[in-house]
């Protein structure tokens, strides 16, 4: 699979992206991973990428030509052709909230372009004619949009084949959708403990140290379907 992320801050991403899972997956060649540097297609040598709103708001708003520039690129200049192996998505407050299902979808794709906002946004053209979707990782506002590229980045890579390890890819997850009485459901994973058994008077739950597997099995079932809540 193949992801771009589109810019303005690439030093953003080097650390985290160097370490862990996404930098194993890169390792492995089944991520391309690459970052682009917004101000690499600006509009002049000083690396203008940004303008006034029309209407006289108070900030400034990313031109549509660096965005147009850089998805030709990254492309081969088809972008604008409708493509269901591609998908180009803009971090934005007002788009879709990014869930574990939209990950499930996302990670079956080729190539997925994400695109980092900063200052008051994007010129309106941008989300009209350039991308396929705008999602959002919450109801807050951040300074740009690198952490949220940063969270999809993540969640859709350790759901690509081969990134996680078998022992950990069959492993029951938080929001994975699993099957419960003959439901479907999305939960938080069951909660787990190791040695000591006790500590400081908090001791780890009979059942577990049981030693009886269809009883363990069901704690763990009851418990997901109370979505672990205290």
């Amino acid at each position: 699979m193949k992801i771009d992320i589109v810019t303005l801050f690439p030093k953003m991403f080097k650390s985290p992206f160097n370490e862990s899972i996404i930098n194993r997956a890169i390792k492995k060649k089944i991520i391309d991973l690459k970052i682009h540097n917004l101000r690499d297609f600006a509009i002049d040598n000083y690396g203008s990428v940004d303008d006034k709103p029309f209407g006289g708001d108070v900030g400034m708003l990313i031109r549509v030509e660096p965005v147009y520039k850089v998805l030709k690129k990254i492309t081969n200049d088809q972008f604008l052709i409708p493509n269901k192996k591609r998908r180009i998505i803009l971090m934005s407050a007002r788009g879709q909230r990014f869930d574990q299902t939209k990950a499930e979808e996302l990670a079956k794709l080729d190539n997925l372009i994400l695109i980092a906002g900063h200052y008051e946004g994007f010129d309106q053209r941008v989300s009209d004619y350039m991308v396929n979707e705008e999602i959002s990782i919450g109801d807050y506002v951040l300074t740009g949009g690198e952490l949220p590229a940063m969270v999809v980045a993540d969640a859709v890579t350790r759901l690509v084949p081969g990134v996680l390890g078998k022992d950990e890819s069959n492993k029951i997850e938080s929001w994975s959708e699993i099957e419960i009485d003959g439901k479907k459901i999305r939960t938080v994973e069951y909660p787990q403990y190791t040695r000591p058994q006790e500590f400081m008077g908090y001791k780890v739950p009979k059942v577990l140290i049981s030693g009886d597997p269809k009883k363990i099995k069901d704690w763990q079932r009851d418990q997901i379907k109370k979505g672990f809540q205290k």
